[in-house]
């Protein structure tokens, strides 16, 4: 089993707790597993210094992270970096190279606004940049370049990549997702899910031979440009395919609260939320 304390998230579970558009989890392992995760695992850093602030309020001492992955090169989930750069001084920090190039959203019709995570630390040494699938250490994989067409986020649309002069829609070749093994059990963590939710779960089943036991991470399914949930009919139609997964799922960030609420109807006690501040054993 794991343990996960939310860092980051659009919403907190009490007003202890700060919230903000983005994302953050403090992975807790086992020192004394032999066999996968051992030590602690941040996922993500959210849009600000925020992440850090609410590990404080829960206890949590950045210092004591192991190692860190980046799920994509967008400031909601990279935005932190210079923040936990600085309170944590030996963690390597896992990342795709490409998660560094200009990334972009299209707000208004001309409007291009920066969306990148800081390129000015780049250059340090602690970024490790990884391969399409990638062993960190035995129990933790991070996988990239999904394919498949199964309930893309509409929401992509907006999203861009600068190259050269010209802005060309983005391929998510920057986005990867965690895999975790522990107790026999795997986990599989995706940032945002640009790729779609159900081609990620394909790719790791290609990659393990099995479907996951627990999903965890946002699904894309609010555009926050255009303030729009994806339509009802396809969010339920995207929960009936989830179920047949038989993982259990928790969600978050870029869901949104309206397609979450979607998804619990047709899923039930088969997915769950998770805001800032909250802390689960699965």
């Amino acid at each position: 089993m794991l343990k996960i304390h939310v860092l980051s998230e659009n919403t907190s579970c009490s007003a202890d707790f700060g919230s903000e558009h983005g994302l953050s989890l403090w992975i807790h392992g086992d020192q004394t597993d032999v066999n996968g995760l051992k030590g602690n695992l941040l996922f993500d850093t959210g849009a600000s210094e925020l992440f850090s602030v609410n590990a404080t309020a829960m206890g949590l001492n950045l210092n004591d992270v192991d190692l860190a992955v980046v799920s994509h090169g967008h400031y909601d989930h990279g935005g932190g970096l210079k923040a936990f750069l600085a309170l944590n001084d030996h963690a390597k920090i896992y990342i795709r190279k490409s998660g560094f190039e200009d990334h972009y959203a299209l707000r208004k019709e001309t409007d291009h606004v920066y969306i990148g995570i800081d390129q000015a630390l780049a250059s340090d040494s602690r970024f490790v940049f990884c391969d399409a699938h990638e062993e960190i250490k035995p129990g933790i994989e991070v996988f990239s370049e999904v394919s498949g067409e199964r309930f893309l986020p509409s929401g992509n649309h907006v999203l861009l990549e600068r190259r050269g002069e010209a802005f060309v829609p983005d391929d998510f070749r920057h986005e990867q997702n965690l895999i975790l093994e522990k107790d026999g059990r795997s986990y599989l963590i995706a940032g945002c899910a640009h790729t779609g939710i159900l081609n990620i779960i394909d790719r790791f089943r290609v990659i393990k031979g099995h479907m996951p036991d627990v999903v965890i991470g946002g699904f894309h399914l609010y555009n926050r440009a255009g303030h729009q949930s994806e339509p009802d009919e396809k969010t339920e139609a995207l929960g009936r395919e989830l179920m047949k997964t038989g993982a259990m799922f928790y969600t978050c960030h870029c869901t949104g609260l309206q397609a979450y609420d979607v998804l619990k109807g047709v899923m039930g006690e088969r997915i769950a939320y998770l805001s800032a501040g909250t802390e689960i054993t699965v």
